[in-house]
């Protein structure tokens, strides 16, 4: 089950709140297993009852914990996240976040052993969540009291999302793995988490489960299904040199509006044309859909036999139009493109045939289409470049591979979307 994404409202948009989440790993019987957390069902909330990770936005005090942290300062910290300061922010939410919502608690104790939790009585070790939990400096004090550490050393750095553009509600979130402290049951605050469970990445994202997943969830669990033990995932964790930014994108189609991530064919596309997030691009193509790329270009889908191919209307500040490949001698397709036309069409190009020459013009009016032809390709094979949006019309994306990305920084393919050079 995937969670719905609402519409995109800009006039409700809030600033991005930065938060920290804490994978918690252990090996089964089975192999690597994780700990999912379920939420809490609440009204007015897109996630509730969705099975996450333990984690929350970051707090004020937070910073005040750097003193008791283990093995990590801020310094190196801030640099393992790319940041100027303030990283080990994002380690202590982590570790508060989990024990307040699952229990575990990452510390060690005056003597540098890991804090047991087990034999503690259960009404103390609620006391004590419930405390944290209320804010404050509480779990300074807890520490201080007990003469216990943070073990932020424990935590290593996995990956960094954000939220897509267009939502209601946007977080920057740093996600961090850690081997499940011994001694110690993971158990849900009854509150904002009301079960807990042990899964095999795979089996958590198995339709069959049942699960309700963020867009984000699933695809960590995707990723941690790749790993056949824990120490193999904090292995790679603690390798990984740069954690790149992965912030999918909005978009509509058959099933509804959902993200796009990085990677999918859309992506490219719905960086371009759909900046602010707004919604109204697709991330699938379909017979008869047009889609304006620009204002100067306008992208007709037609099917040709058994596949979608894709026209282009070219045009400038004449109102006078380019149709490039208009494809098929179809009249229902014919008409189609007439009904989609944002104005009269000049002229008609095509990538196959054309007899135009390598470096020929064409004057749109405030734009200009040039002609390219790869030296071998001989002179029926054409591109067509929109100089003013390094924007290159190609019936095979493979014959751009010759052009420089200094005149070409997009590709409007016969087939699939626009995506960059």
């Amino acid at each position: 089950m995937t969670t719905p994404i609402p519409s995109p409202s800009p006039a409700t948009t809030r600033p991005v709140r930065v938060a920290a989440t804490l994978i918690v790993l252990r090996d089964g019987a089975s192999g690597m297993e994780v700990l999912m957390l379920r939420r809490a069902e609440k009204e007015a909330d897109q996630n509730s009852g969705a099975s996450v990770f333990p984690g929350g936005t970051l707090d004020a005090q937070d910073r005040t914990l750097h003193p008791l942290c283990d093995g990590v300062d801020d310094a190196a910290a801030s640099f393992r996240l790319g940041i100027p300061a303030n990283g080990l922010d994002y380690y202590v939410a982590a570790v508060r976040e989990c024990f307040e919502e699952a229990g575990l608690l990452f510390a060690r104790d005056a003597d540098g052993r890991p804090v047991e939790l087990d034999d503690m009585a259960p009404r103390d070790l609620v006391a004590l969540r419930l405390a944290v939990e209320e804010g404050g400096d509480a779990l300074r004090k807890l520490c201080a009291d007990r003469g216990w550490r943070l073990a932020a050393d424990r935590l290593a750095y996995f990956s960094h999302w954000l939220t897509p553009l267009g939502m209601p509600r946007r977080f920057d979130t740093r996600f961090f793995v850690a081997l499940a402290p011994q001694r110690q049951s993971a158990c849900p605050d009854g509150r904002e988490t009301v079960e807990h469970m042990w899964l095999r990445p795979a089996d958590a994202i198995d339709p069959s489960r049942g699960l309700k997943l963020m867009n984000v969830q699933r695809r960590i669990l995707e990723q941690l299904a790749t790993f056949e033990t824990a120490e193999a995932c904090m292995g790679y964790a603690r390798g990984a040199r740069e954690i790149p930014l992965v912030m999918p994108r909005i978009a509509d189609g058959p099933g509804g509006r959902r993200p796009v991530n990085p990677g999918e064919p859309a992506y490219d596309e719905l960086s371009r044309i759909d900046p602010e997030g707004l919604g109204h691009c697709r991330y699938e193509l379909a017979s008869g859909l047009a889609m304006q790329l620009s204002p100067r270009v306008l992208r007709v889908t037609a099917l040709c036999g058994d596949a979608l191919v894709n026209c282009y209307f070219v045009g400038g500040t004449r109102n006078e139009w380019a149709l490039i490949d208009a494809g098929q001698d179809d009249e229902t397709h014919a008409a189609a493109l007439r009904a989609s036309a944002p104005g009269p069409v000049r002229w008609t190009l095509a990538t196959q045939g054309s007899p135009l020459r390598h470096g020929e013009r064409i004057d749109l009016g405030g734009c200009t289409l040039r002609v390219l032809q790869q030296a071998g390709q001989g002179p029926t094979l054409a591109c067509f470049l929109l100089e003013e949006e390094k924007m290159l019309f190609t019936g095979d994306a493979d014959a751009s591979s010759g052009f420089d990305a200094g005149e070409v920084e997009w590709l409007a393919p016969a087939r699939g979307f626009l995506r960059r050079h």
